[in-house]
This record gives C-alpha cells, sequence and structure tokens, in this order.
C-alpha cells in the first residue's frame, strides 16, 4: 500500500514539477500523499511499539515456557502415513520407517486409491485404515491421528507417502524430546535437501512469510516468540502421546469427522500447541525429491498463490 502511494506520490508530483517549472525533489516532499504516507507511518509505528511492550512477559513463566528435561522411560512409535494413490512409492516409504529404532506401527490411512497403494501396504505389514470414498487430506490426517491413539505407543510422528521424508531423522527428532513436547521439521537446509526437490522459490520465502506471521501472533518481546519457525509446510513432526491427547478434542467438533481447520490442519496443531503452551521445537531435517506428483499442485503459480492466501487467512483469523 505504501509502495503504490510513493509511485502516486513521485508520478503526480514529477508531472506536477514538470508543469511549474518546480523543484521534482521539492515537490514530492511537499505533496499531500508524501504527508499521508509519513501520517500513516507514524501511526503504526506507534502501534507497533505499544504491541511489542503488552508482551513484554508473555509467555515467560518458568514452569512452562522455559527449560525442562522430561525424559521417556521407553519409547514406542506409532508413525501415521496419509495416502492417496501412492503405489510408486508406497513401499520404500513404509519399509524405511518400519526399521527405525523404537517404531512400533505404521498405519497408513488410504483416501480410497484408486491404485494398488493398500494392497502393496499390507503386503508389507502396515496397519491400512481404508476408507470408502475420498474425503479429503484433512480428513485422512485427523483420522490417522485418531487411530495413532489407540495404539500402545507413547509417541506419534506424522509423515507423508511421497518419499520426501527419510526415516532415520527420527533419531535426531527423538534427542530433542526429552526438552519438548512436539518437535516440528524444516527442510530448508539446504546441504540437507536434495536438489531438485518440489520447493520452489515460491514454496520457500511463502512457507518462511507464514512461519514469521505465526511468530509475530504469538510474539514474545524477549524472545521474539514464544516458538522459532522457519517451515510451516512441513509434514514431518514428532509428538509426545499426551500432547495429541489434548489436541485431538480441539480439532473438530464431536459430530463431525472433519478439521474445523480443513487443509490448513497443520497449521491449527502447530498454533493450538503454542496456545496450550506445549515447548514446540524446531529442527532441520532431510528432504528428498518427491516420487509421484503433489496432489494439492501447490508447485502451479496459481495453486501456489491460493494454498498461500487460504493459509495466510487462517492464521490471522484464528
Amino acid at each position: 500500500m505504501w509502495g503504490i502511494a510513493i509511485i502516486i506520490s513521485v508520478f503526480s508530483g514529477g508531472v506536477q514539477s514538470i508543469l511549474n517549472d518546480e523543484g521534482l525533489i521539492e515537490t514530492i516532499i511537499l505533496s499531500v500523499y508524501t504527508k499521508w504516507i509519513l501520517l500513516s507511518d507514524i501511526i503504526w509505528m506507534c502501534f507497533f511499539i505499544v504491541f511489542i511492550l503488552s508482551r513484554k512477559q508473555y509467555k515467560t513463566e518458568s514452569n512452562l515456557h522455559y527449560l525442562t528435561y522430561k525424559p521417556l522411560e521407553s519409547i514406542s512409535i506409532c508413525v501415521v502415513i496419509p495416502a492417496w494413490n501412492e503405489a510408486k512409492s508406497i513401499e520404500k516409504v513404509i519399509t524405511d520407517f518400519q526399521k527405525q529404532k523404537f517404531v512400533k506401527h505404521v498405519l497408513l490411512v488410504d483416501n480410497n486409491s484408486s491404485d494398488n497403494t493398500v494392497e502393496i501396504a499390507q503386503k508389507v505389514g502396515a496397519i491400512v485404515i481404508k476408507k470408502n470414498e475420498n474425503k479429503g487430506y484433512s480428513h485422512s490426517v485427523l483420522l490417522g491421528l485418531k487411530e495413532a491413539l489407540k495404539t500402545d505407543s507413547n509417541v506419534v510422528l506424522f509423515t507423508e507417502a511421497d518419499s520426501t521424508y527419510n526415516g532415520y531423522d527420527i533419531e535426531k527428532m527423538l534427542s530433542y524430546l526429552p526438552n519438548a513436547d512436539m518437535v516440528l521439521g524444516s527442510r530448508y537446509t539446504q546441504v540437507l535437501s536434495e536438489k531438485g526437490n518440489q520447493n520452489s522459490l515460491m514454496h520457500i520465502w511463502g512457507n518462511i512469510l507464514l512461519a514469521k506471521l505465526i511468530q509475530i501472533k504469538y510474539f514474545s518481546l524477549k524472545h521474539l516468540g514464544a516458538v522459532n519457525l522457519t517451515d510451516v509446510g512441513c509434514a514431518m513432526r514428532l509428538m509426545r502421546r499426551e500432547c495429541l491427547e489434548k489436541i485431538i478434542p480441539l480439532l473438530s467438533s464431536k459430530d463431525s469427522e472433519y478439521p474445523y481447520a480443513g487443509d490448513s490442519i497443520q497449521l491449527h496443531i502447530t498454533m493450538l500447541s503454542i496456545e496450550k503452551n506445549f515447548r514446540l521445537v524446531e529442527i532441520p531435517i532431510t528432504f528428498n525429491k518427491r516420487i509421484g506428483y503433489s496432489k494439492f499442485e501447490s508447485s502451479k503459480f496459481t495453486k501456489g498463490i491460493k494454498w498461500g492466501a487460504i493459509f495466510m487467512w487462517f492464521i490471522l483469523k484464528s
């Protein structure tokens, strides 16, 4: 808005100065547009200063927001994988996670695939939850997390079926769990990313923008935010069972199997965790080229803008 106003000011001021044979710089400085721009800047800066000062003590309780050490006596992991027509990658993904230490259950939620995703998953020993119709990705996420709580696992890992994530990252994520309730992945460390992956320039900067918007929403003057985020689009996350148990009832109504947030469910989980004073830690993880194609088609410019707008609106209104 300010950029457009400045362009208008320069253009109109420049034309006026030529017509009146006046100095261009002097005309711009004295123009009405410039005065309104300066006034607007002063107003929003005043509001910003009031906002940051009001957050001086925000989320700074020692027993809720600072260091704790709560190691798990034993670890049993349930891996949740939503899938739809992922026959090309699903065997590799399931076997990769099955062989990781502490993984006891691999649970696949099939969104009514038309290929042989289900048959392959069953053949390699995954627990398969089959749906008789395609009810969408967010429905699969919520159903998978609910089913994970029916197992005896005390840690739940959420991931994707397209082979973009690696099972061996569980080890590094687990190392943070004694100090956290949920460990999020970040895909943006270059040396940990396979060249040619689907994270375009728009993906990277869009996710960073949304991540920092969440930090501003939960801004803390002392630590610049209750959590430090860089990648809200990363699906791989590890969480304590008790953390998930408290969040699940808040994701949908008792009368509905669909989440309130729709396809913004991952954002909703992150934001609810912050609001409920769970400790979140984001760490860099590895990221591979996708096997198959994106069901969201977010690599297309128009679709990417659409999803970005949906996610931004959800953050602002929630």
